[in-house]
């Protein structure tokens, strides 16, 4: 099972703020442990949404809105997808994790990742395969 767990983000986060050695030491130490358990797929942090954007949909319309976005606790400033036997398993890596924003409330959201099986039958044997070419194409990079 994949799991997406999401660092949401905080004031200091949206600010551009970056963490200090120790935290960056720690969380080295932590994706280390993650990477030897054969646990991490990935992980990266983000940027302020100040430097990002949206592209809104409405019918065949796009707007695209440029940040900063103002909804500070739905923004999200890092992330790591883990390959795990269980949602238990996972919050209790989660649960390891040094704290994203020291000296502060922060949150981790622990979310499951869609398999082709989860799909059922309008997964067709074509679009498997097509995932499957997509999946190797992305592998190689």
């Amino acid at each position: 099972m994949r799991f997406i767990v999401i660092v949401k983000a905080d004031k200091n986060s949206e600010a551009g703020a970056m963490p200090d050695e120790k935290l960056l030491a720690e969380m080295g130490k932590y994706n280390e442990e993650l990477a030897q358990a054969g646990v991490l797929v990935a992980g990266e942090g983000l940027h302020p949404s100040s430097k990002g954007a949206r592209v809104r949909f409405s019918g065949d319309k796009r707007t695209v809105i440029n940040g900063p976005f103002p909804e500070t606790n739905q923004l999200i400033a890092g992330y790591w997808i883990f390959q795990v036997k269980s949602r238990g398993e996972a919050i209790e890596w989660v649960k390891r994790s040094p704290n994203p924003f020291p000296g502060s409330e922060s949150e981790i959201e622990v979310r499951q990742l869609f398999e082709a099986e989860d799909f059922g039958a309008e997964f067709t044997p074509e679009l498997r395969e097509q995932e499957e070419r997509i999946r190797s194409m992305t592998e190689k990079r």
